[in-house]
């Protein structure tokens, strides 16, 4: 296959290779073709810094993308929930599923996990993929690839707001209208919450945050003290501050 791919350390620019499609290696696998592929925050500091933490993008062609709409096209011998034809939403990481993590159920901490877009694993900006078939999940006809494509970060503000309590008394800060507080909005007025403001440096993000049920937004001001930012959200809480805060922004 011919897809975009970024390499190297110093990367500024996404060049096209030919990416050859790796075999079957588990009879639990499926091959997918690629609908709708998201961009995430990841996906952008690999492409213009060529890392992301301790993760480098080394000499070898690494392609982006881990926020996924597929088809399924090929089923593995005993994938049982699956068949060609079917719409999935992908979770990208695969655990080693032996470790006691992962017995445990508690896969996300797996010390072996892999991870569309993380090096050395491709990601899935391209036409086709392979990927553990017990990590794709079917979804309803009426939803869209380009929604179906956003289930992955939609399911990073769910696991957040289930990690707390929000009630209909609930007050809830959210520092940072980026894609993963907005969808923490959402997902937190959905769970009822009473109030939802939102921070963030860029008034246009703020904008959108309003149109999507934001009771009020915070234009925080670079030129700011910390102390000022701090007394004008907490104006907005009565001066007694909010009962649940999600930190968004990244700088946290």
């Amino acid at each position: 296959m011919i897809c975009p791919v970024i390499q190297g350390q110093t990367v500024s620019h996404s060049e096209f290779f030919i990416i050859s499609l790796k075999k079957y290696h588990h009879f639990l696998e499926v091959l997918c073709r690629t609908l709708a592929v998201g961009i995430c925050g990841s996906d952008i500091h690999y492409w213009r810094d060529g890392k992301l933490g301790t993760f480098i993008v080394g000499p070898e062609p690494l392609v982006l993308g881990h926020e996924t709409a597929a088809e399924i096209v090929k089923c593995g011998t005993n994938v049982i929930h699956l068949k060609p034809g079917d719409r999935v939403a992908i979770e990208p990481t695969v655990p080693c599923g032996d470790c006691d993590y992962c017995e445990n159920d508690q896969y996300n901490l797996c010390p072996n996990i892999t991870c569309h877009a993380t090096p050395p694993v491709n990601g899935t900006l391209q036409h086709y993929f392979i990927h553990s078939a017990k990590f794709c999940f079917k979804v309803p006809a009426n939803l869209t690839n380009d929604e179906c494509a956003m289930m992955e970060p939609l399911a990073v503000a769910v696991h957040a707001c289930q990690r707390v309590n929000i009630t209909k008394k609930s007050n809830i800060l959210i520092t940072g209208a980026g894609p993963i507080g907005l969808l923490i909005l959402q997902v937190a007025k959905a769970y009822g919450a009473n109030r939802v403001v939102i921070t963030d440096i860029n008034e246009g993000r703020l904008n959108f945050a309003k149109e999507l049920g934001a009771d009020e937004t915070v234009l925080i001001q670079r030129t700011n003290s910390e102390q000022d930012n701090v007394r004008i959200i907490l104006d907005h809480f009565k001066r007694i501050g909010s009962d649940i805060a999600f930190e968004c922004s990244g700088v946290g």
